[in-house]
């Protein structure tokens, strides 16, 4: 029997997922290893969330192809699945109101399991047991955290302080010196589990674009079922790639109030948030 310490945990990846690739199924993997090894967390599930349309990120195919690529990438996982809401809304929708949305229902699930149990749904932080619901992301999404009015601070206070974060390293960026040089995230560097990926890689959606629109293998790096289906609509394409390219990233028009913020614009997009 598992001890009443053990906290279940759910995790979250929010992205473009464009195309989905196998390190994101892998990071699900690294993240319930790490945390389910402390001792103290059971990870009892999965969740990805495709951000909609509205996010105008450049090369952002439509939600509609990025929701199915990673249905098919998921279809034979047990624990790891996929929701359509971020998705289908016709704009952006802050990274904090997702989380809020499927904690939302994580709580209302928990609720019809054990109806003599009361949650306090309008904060994490007021919830003493049921399930968990932790960020999911990669070290570039991390660092996207100090990309000037991407976020807004107390979203990021609230995301990491309120709900907790799992970040997997990757080559080229350093999370514990980012972490050290920020305040926010020191503040809840106790919330922040940072999980080393001993096997190097540089596997990115925007490598997987290039490679496909000129014709170049994926093989291994993307699941099979996802590769036929990109080769079957024939998704990836130079014009595909110009696809909001005189766009501004959607956070970036919310939180500047600038509709030509094109310095932030180049910054963001080196991340895969």
């Amino acid at each position: 029997m598992e001890s009443p310490s053990v906290t279940s945990v759910v995790l979250l990846a929010c992205g473009s997922f464009n195309p989905i690739t196998n390190m994101h199924l892998r990071m699900f993997e690294l993240a319930r290893d790490h945390l389910e090894d402390t001792g103290q967390y059971k990870v009892v599930s999965g969740l990805i969330s495709p951000v909609g349309d509205g996010y105008k990120k450049k090369g952002l195919i439509e939600a509609s192809h990025r929701l199915e690529m990673a249905r098919l990438a998921t279809e034979n996982s047990d624990w790891i699945t996929v929701d359509s809401w971020e998705s289908l809304q016709p704009e952006w929708v802050e990274t904090v109101e997702v989380i809020r949305h499927y904690y939302e229902k994580l709580l209302e699930t928990q609720q019809k399991c054990d109806e003599t149990d009361t949650y306090e749904a309008s904060s994490p932080q007021n919830r003493s047991d049921g399930p968990q619901l932790m960020l999911l992301c990669g070290a570039d999404f991390l660092e996207s955290f100090g990309v000037p009015n991407l976020w807004k601070q107390e979203d990021i206070d609230e995301i990491v302080g309120g709900y907790g974060l799992v970040c997997i390293t990757r080559t080229g960026y350093d999370p514990h010196k980012f972490v050290h040089k920020s305040d926010v995230l020191w503040k809840h560097r106790r919330n922040i589990h940072l999980v080393h990926e001993w096997v190097t890689n540089d596997i990115s959606a925007t490598h997987m674009r290039r490679a496909l629109r000129r014709g170049q293998s994926s093989g291994n790096l993307l699941p099979d079922t996802v590769v036929s289906y990109i080769q079957q609509i024939d998704l990836y394409s130079a014009e595909s790639e110009q696809k909001n390219a005189d766009v501004v990233l959607a956070p970036l028009q919310r939180n500047s109030g600038h509709p030509q913020a094109e310095a932030f614009t180049a910054a963001a997009a080196k991340t895969e948030v």
